[in-house]
């Protein structure tokens, strides 16, 4: 084991990071991008500061881990880079526009662009975790959040209801899921991790095969 403390946000740090780990460890097999955060707002409340922050580290600092990793992927014609998205990647939620957005940016299209190289990707979509003392996160007390506006307060208390409603999913597990997609042979595109969403995903999709 080599820790080594990398922000996703300093794209220098982020190459020498990977460049050390490949040294130590001779070649880079698996790479998780699972750096991240939900900035949970209207829409109307976000600054600019706040909706660009959030790029900056879900969708940016993905894309240097990426860049950093793929030269050494591509001369050892091998490696699985597995990246964390959301299952609001998949179906949008109130008050999570900048949070969907950046996890909606995790699409298929590196998978495309890598396959011929020898090259595995797989986009996980999580649903809610129990991360927080054995809870799902709470969008009502999210250290990211812009100044409130009360016209929304409502759609707040909704939310928070739906969220400490759904199955929270247990982190240990999910990593043990995690470690065995890691060794499999045939990868699946995209993975989702955990139940609560299923039915809402299920349903978008059917919505959207609709005439």
């Amino acid at each position: 084991m080599l820790p080594l403390e990398m922000d996703v946000n300093d794209k220098p740090a982020v190459t020498e990071t990977v460049r050390r780990a490949k040294e130590h460890f001779g070649r880079p097999d698996v790479i998780v991008n699972n750096a991240g955060y939900a900035q949970i707002d209207a829409i109307e409340e976000l600054t600019e500061r706040q909706l660009r922050d959030q790029m900056e580290t879900n969708v940016f600092g993905a894309v240097w881990v990426i860049q950093a990793a793929l030269p050494y992927l591509r001369e050892q014609a091998s490696g699985h880079i597995v990246q964390l998205s959301s299952a609001v990647g998949l179906v949008a939620l109130p008050l999570g526009g900048a949070y969907s957005a950046s996890k909606w940016a995790l699409n298929e299209s590196l998978a495309q662009e890598v396959a011929g190289f020898g090259i595995k990707v797989t986009v996980i979509e999580p649903g809610g975790f129990a991360t927080r003392s054995g809870q799902n996160p709470d969008p009502l007390n999210n250290s990211f959040m812009a100044e409130p506006d009360s016209a929304y307060d409502g759609l707040r208390r909704r939310l928070a209801g739906i969220a400490g409603s759904q199955p929270a999913g247990d982190p240990a597990a999910a990593a043990q899921a995690l470690l065995k997609l890691a060794d499999m042979d045939k990868l699946p595109l995209r993975v989702l991790f955990g139940q609560g969403f299923y039915p809402m995903i299920k349903h978008a999709y059917a919505d959207r095969l609709q005439p």
